[in-house]
């Protein structure tokens, strides 16, 4: 299947509830060619269904299915793209979960919080970079959060088998993201790659099904301090932010929060760091980043 190379085509992870629901049904809106990447196919058919209906006449809402955490499936995923699309505008890397309760690992032998929130979207992305590099004007855009504040990486444990902490895990996953975000900007100028810009963000605390399925004590806090939180539109404002104003196509290697650049302050974002994470994510999931 093969699409006009005019049209407006985005990837969004994690598209079927929450601020990536939200995120992917108001570009929907604004027209683009929506693929919603989601794990399961049931409520990601409602989804799509619910898409089609608010559509423009011969606008498209495609389903995806891939498990972020399953390496094997982001292949197999992002294989299916690229036979399917043309090119690819848009890569939402959306899709976040907190685990809780006690360790556990993914099919690949990786921590889940890990393999969901960071490895999978490294490796989706790398895998993705053919058909971005054939946009006109392609961003890639990692929602992160300020829970990177809240974090205690170790790059000797990235997959955290010591001292397992699942909030810990989770600030980890999101710092991770956010240099990610930085490192990739920094090595696609190193290539004068100039059409392909990317940006983190933290949405805001929202109230939505985020952290339910971690049980016990981090689902009963998430459900005290829903009152106090913002709303899935309201979280995915800076998301939409970055992908359609033309601010987020002149910035690349920011962290944005309430639409604003802010600064990330911590050891990891000096280059040496930034570029040992980087190396080791490669180790991690198999793959050069730019197939080198």
């Amino acid at each position: 299947m093969t699409t006009a190379a005019s049209e407006q085509i985005t990837l969004v992870t994690g598209a079927t509830s929450g601020i990536g629901k939200v995120t992917a049904r108001e570009l929907v809106r604004q027209g683009h060619h929506v693929i919603l990447l989601a794990r399961n196919a049931e409520k990601a058919a409602r989804v799509r269904q619910d898409f089609q209906a608010i559509a423009r006449p011969g606008q498209r809402v495609d389903v995806l299915l891939c498990d972020l955490s399953n390496l094997g499936q982001v292949r197999r995923a992002a294989g299916e793209f690229l036979q399917r699309y043309d090119h690819l505008d848009l890569l939402i890397n959306n899709a976040g979960l907190l685990f809780g309760k006690q360790r556990e690992e993914s099919a690949d032998g990786f921590e889940m919080t890990l393999a969901t929130n960071y490895l999978g979207p490294f490796l989706l992305t790398s895998l993705l970079l053919p058909a971005l590099e054939k946009s006109p004007a392609a961003r890639i855009i990692n929602v992160a959060s300020v829970a990177h504040r809240f974090s205690n990486p170790k790059l000797a444990d990235l997959n955290q088998e010591h001292d397992y902490n699942p909030l810990w895990q989770y600030g980890n996953t999101k710092l991770y993201n956010i240099l990610f975000t930085q490192e990739l900007a920094r090595q696609l100028r190193e290539r004068g790659t100039d059409n392909i810009v990317t940006n983190s963000l933290h949405p805001g605390a929202v109230a939505s099904g985020f952290g339910s399925e971690s049980g016990g004590w981090l689902t009963l806090m998430t459900t005290l301090g829903r009152p106090f939180m913002i709303s899935t539109e309201q979280g995915a404002r800076t998301t939409l932010f970055l992908a359609t104003n033309p601010v987020g196509g002149q910035v690349s290697g920011g962290y944005f929060d309430k639409q604003k650049a802010k600064a990330v302050k911590h050891d990891l974002t000096a280059p040496d760091k930034a570029r040992q994470l980087w190396e080791q994510t490669e180790e991690m999931v198999g793959q050069k980043f730019f197939g080198k």
